[in-house]
């Protein structure tokens, strides 16, 4: 196939890197063909199927990197994940035509991409609990009107998975990139966790006297099928139903902040945003997202450098759409 002069036929290994790419299902393989046999032999230009935007960041030996934009329509939505060798069928364009790369996939692989779940989470931690433990400022009364008032904004937000250790939660939820076939909707909606971190700073001020920083991710979890969380029958094993890339960035982006905080290369602040999420959010075009400070990290998940943006509760609030 695609055995035209015009057509560029790139290996699996050959891939592009850092362009824009289409995903498109192997089923139309032929009739792309085709109706560009027909472009090249002077016909008007005609759609075919449906595509998906991607850009490939890393080739590795099994896999391909690749940033997947499941909304380039009302935000910048960039989500990483890896597209196995045996889901790989060909890749080919025209540059003559400015026809950009299509990557032809298995049917069953691009469907899952739409119809599975993906997460959003952060990790909340309360700062100065050693210096607040040693001088006696938590008590138990404390900690138990703590957990009260997580409870109360639990139930506010049912749609978010609460995890609490008195001095840190893990906040975690569900969402869809929409599948017109199935009729499932878009369901992304990240500026709701900067709302969850300064509601759960302002009940640690006011149940511990404690401020806290908020870390932030979303992506692909392995758990796409799953609930947001599983407890055992007899209620002693909770399961976050957690694996992938935005929950490995959690802890990374953590221990990476601690360092930098130790050795004086950014100063501590309220919200860690990784570069994914943070540009995912909605703000004001006065806003310039651009020039807000950011930091590198490494993460095992992805082998390209990752970053996270730094800043204020309010800042970032502010900023967004109302």
């Amino acid at each position: 196939m695609f055995d035209h002069e015009m057509f560029d036929k790139y290996n699996f290994e050959d891939i592009p890197l850092d362009r824009d790419l289409f995903l498109m299902d192997e089923m139309f393989l032929k009739e792309y063909e085709n109706s560009m046999l027909r472009f090249f032999r002077g016909s008007d230009d005609e759609k075919v199927g449906y595509i998906s935007y991607v850009a490939a960041r890393k080739v590795n030996n099994n896999s391909i990197e690749l940033s997947w934009f499941p909304n380039p329509f009302d935000r910048y939505h960039e989500v990483s994940m890896k597209l196995p060798r045996d889901q790989f069928i060909a890749c080919v364009g025209c540059w003559q035509c400015d026809e950009k790369p299509h990557i032809f996939v298995k049917s069953a692989w691009l469907e899952n991409l739409y119809l599975r779940s993906y997460s959003v989470f952060a990790l909340i931690d309360a700062i100065d609990v050693m210096k607040a433990l040693e001088s006696g400022k938590i008590t138990r009364e404390k900690l138990i009107k703590l957990r009260s008032r997580i409870d109360s904004i639990s139930e506010k937000y049912p749609n978010v998975a609460f995890i609490s250790f008195a001095d840190s939660i893990l906040l975690k939820s569900n969402w869809f990139p929409g599948y017109f076939k199935h009729n499932v909707k878009y369901s992304y909606e990240p500026e709701l966790f900067i709302r969850l971190a300064s509601e759960i700073n302002n009940i640690y001020q006011e149940s511990l006297e404690l401020n806290t920083y908020a870390i932030i991710s979303q992506g692909v979890n392995e758990y796409y099928d799953d609930s947001l969380l599983h407890i055992s029958e007899f209620k002693n094993h909770i399961s976050l139903n957690s694996l992938g890339i935005p929950f490995a960035q959690l802890l990374d982006i953590d221990n990476t902040v601690r360092e930098s905080i130790k050795g004086c290369v950014h100063p501590a602040a309220e919200l860690y945003l990784a570069e994914q999420y943070y540009r995912s959010l909605k703000y004001k075009h006065i806003f310039d997202k651009k020039g807000l400070p950011s930091n590198t990290y490494k993460t095992k998940m992805i082998g390209t450098p990752c970053k996270y943006y730094y800043s204020t509760i309010e800042n970032i609030l502010n900023n967004l759409e109302a």
